[in-house]
């Protein structure tokens, strides 16, 4: 039997300090990580939820105008027990400025901060957002255990991008590495810090030729703005792979788990499946899977064959005059049947939903998993994100 995954357990445990939460597009990761942010603060826990997800649904949900790179309380939440709420939103471009302000000297910073390579690299490099996204929790995490006594969150909550390269984040560190220790980087390096004609006696014409057809293909400005980039952040790169290193360890340590959350469809269940072996694969701590968005029927009972069946009943009885002349009778019958013909499609969803998700348990059957019903509209206030949290719960 697969085991129910115990939020209030997980998310009232002291020893846990960071949630992740993973899955496909369009299947609830922002709203799951919104209300387990809420539920986690009102019962006692001092929580910052940070989504990565650029749609900011977060913030509507949270009944914030808008969200940026700084944490920003979230007001109108039950402080009874003591905790507290923040939320925020990944800037990349932002990020990665307070990085290099942070570690070079400001004469340093502002020729790397004005670099034109930098500038397209900071805000649309492919995998800058996953680096980013290491480099913002180890940021709050440092925060966070700058007073242990008196801790500004004790409770991380991360709500992931919304596709596959969730995960991408996992191999930041070792693409930094290989990027950062890569030919590419040397031949570009290299020129910036010899220059001129020393440049054509020390390297050999092999690399030279790439040199000129980086030129042809870049143009000068463009070649030269790199090299004067990698030249300028070469004094970080030791800091840049260190820090995602330690991130990476942070987030297999036993104080961080993972949510896979998934929708009761077949492609967002099967990448869950791939969510929970890459976890698996890299030994990453996983709490369990949250099914969003099941759907539920008034009358369990009443399957879809025998509601269709019992609204055919009543058209031919209406047809041969079985249900009465009047025009209350026949205004009435056609009601029921109509909401007898819903009923038969909300039931043949809801049988679906509940076949896909026991076909998901019984191929992982000691993944802890729960339900959560789907919601009547959008969940766009407080109120929303708690029932959610009810039914996570």
């Amino acid at each position: 039997m697969t085991p129910a995954l115990n939020v209030d357990a997980l998310i009232g445990d002291p020893q846990i300090r960071i949630i992740v939460c993973c899955g496909a597009g369009g299947v609830g990761k922002t709203t799951t990580a919104a209300a387990l942010g809420l539920r986690a603060a009102e019962s006692g826990r001092h929580v910052v939820v940070l989504t990565i997800d650029p749609a900011r649904r977060l913030a509507q949900s949270l009944g914030l105008t808008t969200l940026d790179n700084t944490p920003r309380p979230v007001s109108g939440i039950d402080e009874s027990g003591g905790g507290s709420l923040d939320a925020m939103m990944l800037d990349m471009k932002r990020t990665f400025d307070e990085v290099v302000e942070a570690h070079s000297t400001a004469e340093k910073a502002e020729q790397i901060l004005a670099n034109p390579f930098y500038q397209a690299v900071s805000s649309s490099f492919a995998g800058t957002q996953e680096y980013m996204a290491m480099e913002k929790l180890g940021q709050l995490r440092l925060e966070a255990d700058r007073d242990p006594d008196n801790p500004r969150w004790d409770l991380i909550v991360v709500d992931t991008p919304p596709s596959r390269s969730a995960l991408d984040f996992l191999d930041a560190p070792k693409r930094l590495g290989s990027f950062l220790d890569g030919r590419f980087i040397r031949i570009l390096t290299a020129p910036a810090k010899v220059g001129g004609r020393a440049y054509i006696k020390v390297f050999s014409v092999g690399v030279n030729a790439v040199t000129k057809t980086l030129t042809k293909v870049l143009g000068g400005q463009m070649l030269n703005d790199v090299q004067t980039f990698v030249a300028a952040l070469d004094t970080m790169f030791g800091g840049f792979r260190k820090r995602a290193d330690h991130t990476y360890a942070l987030l297999s340590d036993s104080s961080t788990t993972f949510i896979v959350v998934a929708a009761p469809e077949r492609d967002a269940l099967r990448e869950a499946a791939y969510f929970v072996d890459r976890l698996d694969e890299e030994e990453m701590p996983l709490a369990g899977l949250v099914v969003n968005r099941m759907y539920r029927v008034s009358a369990p009972g009443l399957s879809a064959a025998r509601a269709l069946g019992a609204a055919e009943e009543l058209g031919d009885l209406d047809n041969c005059g079985g249900s009465g002349d009047t025009d209350s009778d026949f205004g009435g019958t056609a009601i029921t049947i109509g909401l007898l013909r819903m009923h038969a499609v909300q039931a043949e969803i809801a049988a679906r939903h509940e076949s896909l998700a026991k076909r998901f348990a019984a191929g992982h059957p000691d993944i802890p998993l729960v339900e959560v019903p789907a919601a009547s509209g959008d969940i766009h206030d407080l109120d929303g994100l708690r029932a959610v949290g009810a039914a996570l719960a």
